[in-house]
């Protein structure tokens, strides 16, 4: 070992020692994981089980998959959730795909996941029995809460796929039985985007207004919905156990049948709706009735009413023969004296009126004897010798007030007609212009205008000179001043000779 090796107490080196590794930040370190990570485990897939689920309010998902050993974190970001196979839920058993990176700010690692399916139909049934466990407590299962199934519906909606052997089903069946309105809301049945789609089509149906009048619109409202589907495995028949579409179908104010699968199939929306059919063909015989069997009901209503009638004729005609035999005469016996009385009764009705009508005549001819034209005439001359006096007491002082009025209305009469400019008196004229209307003032006059001058004994034509201020003859024209005389100047001042 040289002497450079050592350094002795006191002394101080001459420089710092050289180093071939440069230290890093944290944050170049954080982020030099993440890439290696990302770039190593860019798509992977696990099977855990799910635990420690967040819905945070921004729509993404925090979870924690764990197995016997290990637990790691995950994320499904907002824009992933929607088309994730399951719902997140804590004790699902899932298989997830996505890539492995790491959070910088807490030096953990996570995985981002894209897709998420269930790891088997076991786990499957176990978040159904969950859900169902859940919904049950809610009171969505409740009997009371079904809606009564319609017994004639005039309108049918339903909702499946407008391919396939389903449709073709119902309709046949619903032709046979109860020929009405269908109307089918097409929808996919199977995969991610069905349970949406269904959810739509039923909330689409109960948006339609309601018919107050007995009328129908272009699309009416249906008296009652079928959701149909044909058979399939768990993982088929998956989207109609989710669980918005429960509860869409829970809240719908139309009547539901769910027709989904074979009779051994069950789905969540089969505790929900208001009636389960074993098969979609089942759905359209619960639905509508058969209209010969009411045709022949009706017929057989008919002969029973018939029947019905002519017996309670027979007991009525029965129960009287009864009667009378009880009675002390026969009927028509008992019946003979009150007709007898009726016929005299009526017979002295006609003689009573004529003789009621004799006697009114003859009060009329007594009252009618008192009046006479003589009598009349006097009343009437009473009255109008009685408007005479009054005539002849009112008639002076009338005559009077019409005469004043009458000299009053004459004096104003002149007094306008003096003042009319339209009447021109003598000695003065009324200037007119060449479509007659009248001047009223010198500014609305110009020079080489022709005017017409209207005197009170005809009119005679001129033209405006434009000159200001004229001379009239016989006038007597204002005195012109006399100028001041001139001052004479003063004598010139010569002096003295003396």
């Amino acid at each position: 070992m040289s002497d450079d090796s050592y350094i002795f107490e006191g002394d101080t080196p001459s420089e710092p020692a050289r180093d071939n590794n440069p230290p890093q930040s944290v944050s170049e370190l954080a982020f030099a994981l993440k890439r290696t990570l990302e770039d190593r485990f860019g798509h992977v897939r696990l099977r855990g089980e799910i635990s420690k689920v967040n819905h945070h309010a921004s729509g993404h998902v925090y979870l924690t998959l764990k197995d016997d050993k290990a637990a790691i974190d995950g994320v499904v970001w907002k824009g992933s959730v929607r088309g994730l196979g399951v719902r997140p839920e804590a004790g699902l058993e899932v298989i997830v795909t996505g890539k492995i990176t790491s959070y910088p700010a807490r030096s953990s690692y996570q995985i981002v996941i894209e897709s998420m399916e269930a790891a088997g139909a076991g786990a499957l049934l176990a978040q159904l029995e969950r859900l169902k466990a859940k919904l049950h407590g809610e009171g969505l299962f409740d009997p009371a809460k079904k809606k009564p199934i319609p017994a004639f519906p005039a309108t049918i909606g339903v909702i499946t796929s407008p391919t396939g052997a389903v449709i073709r089903d119902i309709l046949h069946r619903i032709a046979e039985r109860w020929p009405c309105r269908v109307i089918v809301w097409p929808v996919v049945v199977q995969g991610d985007a069905a349970a949406g789609q269904v959810a739509n089509a039923i909330r689409g149906f109960d948006a339609l207004p309601e018919s107050k009048t007995g009328g129908s619109g272009p699309i009416p409202r249906p008296d009652l919905l079928i959701v149909a589907r044909g058979g399939g495995s768990v993982e088929d028949l998956w989207c109609f156990n989710d669980e918005a579409l429960a509860r869409t179908v829970a809240a719908e104010r139309i009547p539901i049948i769910s027709a989904v699968g074979h009779e051994t199939d069950t789905t969540l929306i089969d505790f929900v709706s208001d009636r389960r059919a074993p098969t979609p063909t089942g759905a359209a015989e619960i639905a509508t009735p058969v209209l010969s069997d009411l045709r022949f009901a009706v017929s057989d209503l008919d002969r029973r009413l018939d029947r019905a009638g002519a017996r309670l004729l027979d007991d009525r005609r029965t129960r009287l023969r009864a009667v009378a035999r009880g009675l002390p005469a026969r009927p028509e016996e008992l019946v003979a004296m009150a007709q007898q009385r009726l016929d005299h009764a009526s017979s002295r009705l006609a003689s009573g009126l004529h003789r009621n009508t004799a006697l009114h005549e003859r009060r009329l001819a007594t009252v009618g004897g008192r009046f006479s034209k003589g009598l009349l005439d006097r009343a009437v001359e009473r009255r109008g010798d009685r408007l005479s006096a009054v005539g002849a007491r009112l008639a002076p002082p009338l005559l009077s007030r019409l005469n004043r009025a009458e000299d009053r209305l004459s004096g104003l009469a002149r007094a306008l007609n003096s003042l009319n400019p339209k009447t021109p008196k003598p000695g003065f004229a009324r200037i007119d212009d060449a479509e007659g209307r009248m001047i009223t003032s010198a500014a609305a006059l110009a020079p080489g205008q022709t005017v017409s001058l209207v005197f009170p004994d005809g009119a005679r034509g001129a033209r405006i000179d434009g000159g200001a201020n004229l001379t009239i003859a016989g006038s007597n024209p204002a005195p012109t001043p006399k100028p001041m005389p001139k001052p004479k100047p003063a004598p010139l001042d010569q002096g003295d000779l003396f």
